[in-house]
């Protein structure tokens, strides 16, 4: 039945993956069902047959579909179906777009979707990666037009030693995170996430993870050589030469007068009028559609750029290319809030707060991945005023989402451990002014926050950009890259980390890829810069997280208690935690493991909650002090409660100081206590004193004032 049913099979970075393709979804314009391990991912590539009217850019659209079938799991939603796209799944889908976009051709306007199902996962055997080599593996065989193909792989570093495609036992030890896409030659797309890894180390890694992608990019030509179809043929976008050059004539003078300044207001209102003057005597002269002298508009901005760049070494704003941007760094800028950060880099500007939470706030996750929730959660905000714009706001887009994963990869290894910092941290970085590189300046702008806001982090973390404009074989890169380098390069190479080390990076190219030096000379330059920054604007406005929290933050204490006695601190019904946690005006959180965490507003009530946790777990000890409550009072005493289901008994006469001739005179029930305790029968009833605790308070005291 299935006469067109392929099977091809290759090991893949230390595992067998095979591609099954002619058996499902045969109306789609290539389908490949790929196998890795026991992952399953099916890809489609689809494309219209022509353009849509008016269409002036390249419409492809990339998905990453996650169906929780594929982990055994059901959805948590109320429909119980999967509705948006997880962060993961648009980060997964970004991941893969960028590195096969700039192999489309860049005059085709018909429209191309890429669907990637996850079907079946294996921990050990990343679902992106399968369906990366899954895109590239359908496009190749497929009629669409595509300069590929390419493939992706995943890199670990384990105990200084570089792993290709690591399990998930290794990932879950690795210092590095490192997805490369590459073709035969060139690097084609890089995403890393690292604990502060050095320089020429990352290099290796990245080299390293080239060689096995060579390997599968040899084994999809041959598939592609033997059932690839012939690519159709379409309806071009090119600007006709003679247009352009008769465009170029007429304006090219007025387009550089107006380029000539780093303010992109100032740019954007000199160039209104010329464009109206270009449409005003193309459109009528030479009939020509409007899409096509726009686009011809900015064929020539980009020819005057890249020429200022490549021939004069003459940036807009008058920088030399290794040069930053005037800096600016400003903490505390919210009174009310639990730390703030502001980072200014000419007119890019990004403001960060940060909020201390309970370890309950902590962002619970429903992927298909083994991670259920994170304590640390980086939100990144670009409302369309930070560009001059009127856009009404829809909520966070694929850019958003990317841009705070992206900061969040690069601050998290530098994020203290639970045990230190038993706090959910999340961080919100609100782009007010936008002109080139906002992800690296939310990087800058949320260390300042968090060290605000008395964060022990291991080490400030900077973020800057660097750019490439090439020519043939000709190259050049330049650091801190403006709006209108970034738009008109080909490169926006970001790389975030501390004075040791790489944290994170994301490569974002408008060219085929990056050949070794280019990454090299990438590395060094952002190196350089981001000590700069570090050194000489970030530390002298706050050398070091503040020693104590804001006043409206919330206090947290946290101990270890053995998991049989979470039950006795729980008590029958939640009781027990429910008194402590009003009595006390606390919140309680405590996992399988027996960690308990206690938040409150006041220092006092964390402490007093802490000791009445530790009273349960643990026997009261002779000779300590505790602060009860009391119970009942009888003729003879009063009965104190240490916590609940401990109470002990003060008799009459080691009520107080003094004689007491009726214990109505000296407490009450409901009253609040200090008292020592004296004695534990075999029975294990409790003596206490309150005339000792008084004494041994006292002696404190003066032990203090002396």
């Amino acid at each position: 039945m299935f006469e067109n049913y392929k099977v091809y099979e290759i090991e893949y970075g230390g595992k067998k993956m095979t591609f099954e393709t002619g058996k499902m979804c045969c109306l789609s314009n290539a389908s490949v069902l790929v196998r890795w391990g026991e992952t399953v991912v099916l890809v489609n590539v689809t494309a219209s047959a022509k353009p849509r009217e008016g269409i002036d850019f390249f419409p492809l659209s990339v998905d990453f579909e996650e169906k929780l079938y594929a982990v055994g799991k059901i959805p948590g939603s109320f429909i119980k179906r999967e509705s948006r796209p997880s962060d993961k799944a648009i980060l997964s889908s970004r991941l893969v777009d960028r590195p096969i976009r700039p192999l489309f051709p860049k005059d085709m306007r018909n429209d191309c979707s890429v669907v990637m199902t996850v079907m079946s996962v294996d921990p050990d055997c990343l679902p992106e990666i399968a369906g990366m080599v899954g895109t590239s593996f359908a496009l190749s065989i497929s009629d669409i037009p595509w300069n590929g193909p390419i493939a992706g792989i995943n890199v670990g570093l384990v105990d200084g030693e570089i792993i290709v495609s690591p399990d998930a036992a290794q990932r879950a030890k690795s210092d590095l995170n490192l997805t490369v896409a590459a073709n035969e030659d060139v690097i084609c797309m890089i995403e890393a996430g690292a604990n502060e890894v050095a320089n020429d180390v990352m290099l290796d890694a990245i080299i390293k993870g080239h060689e096995e992608i060579k390997r599968m990019v040899a084994f999809i030509k041959n598939v592609q050589a033997e059932i690839g179809k012939p690519k159709f043929s379409f309806q071009s976008m090119e600007v006709p030469h003679e247009l352009f050059d008769a465009i170029r004539d007429f304006a090219i003078d007025d387009v550089k007068a107006a380029l000539d300044t780093d303010n992109k207001n100032v740019r954007d209102e000199r160039l209104a009028p010329v464009v109206e003057r270009i449409h005003e005597k193309f459109d009528d002269e030479e009939k020509t559609n409007a899409a096509v002298i726009d686009e011809a508009i900015y064929k020539l901005q980009k020819f005057i750029v890249r020429r200022w760049l490549l021939d004069e070494q003459k940036r807009v704003d008058g920088r030399k290319m290794d040069e930053i941007r005037p800096l600016a760094a400003e903490v505390g800028l919210l009174p009310r809030v639990h730390g703030s950060g502001m980072f200014t880099r000419g007119q890019t500007q990004v403001l960060t707060v940060a909020t201390l939470g309970t370890i309950s706030e902590a962002q619970k996750l429903d992927g298909i991945d083994d991670q259920e929730q994170k304590r640390y959660i980086h939100h990144y905000n670009f409302p369309s005023y930070s560009v001059g714009e009127t856009r009404p706001s829809r909520g966070p887009g694929r850019r958003e989402i990317g841009h705070g994963a992206l900061a969040e990869r690069a601050l998290e290894p530098v994020i203290p451990p639970v045990e230190e910092f038993p706090y959910t941290i999340r961080l919100v970085s609100e782009v007010l002014s936008s002109n080139g590189s906002t992800s690296q300046g939310s990087i800058c702008g949320s260390t300042l926050a968090l060290m605000d806001a008395g964060v022990p982090i291991k080490r400030p973390v900077a973020g800057i950009s660097c750019g490439l404009i090439t020519e043939g074989d000709r190259w050049m890169t330049m650091v801190d890259i403006q709006g209108l380098e970034d738009f008109f390069g080909d490169m926006d190479f970001k790389v975030g980390g501390t004075e040791k080390g790489i944290t994170a990076i994301q490569m974002d190219l408008k060219i085929v890829g990056l050949t070794y030096d280019i990454i090299r000379e990438a590395f060094e330059k952002t190196y350089k810069a981001r000590m700069y920054i570090l050194n000489d604007i970030m530390l002298p406005v706050i050398p070091a997280p503040r020693e104590e929290l804001s006043k409206y933050a919330p206090k947290m204490k946290s101990i270890k208690i053995h998991p049989d006695k979470i039950r006795e601190v729980i008590g029958s019904g939640g009781k027990v935690i429910q008194k402590i946690c009003a009595d006390c005006n606390v919140k309680i959180d405590i996992n399988d493991d027996g960690d308990v965490f206690v938040a409150g507003t006041d220092s006092d009530g964390v402490r007093r909650a802490l000791s009445i946790i530790e009273t349960i777990v643990n026997d009261p000890e002779i000779g300590a002090i505790y602060k009860g409550r009391v119970t009942r009072l009888m003729n003879f005493g009063a009965f104190v409660e240490l916590a609940p289901g401990k109470e002990g008994m003060v008799h009459i006469s080691k009520l107080d100081m003094g004689r007491v001739e009726k214990v109505e005179d000296v407490v009450a029930v409901g009253d609040e206590v200090i008292v020592k305790v004296t004695d534990i029968d075999q029975q294990g009833r409790i003596n206490l004193s309150r005339r000792d605790a008084l004494i041994a308070m006292e002696a404190k005291k003066n032990a203090a004032k002396q």
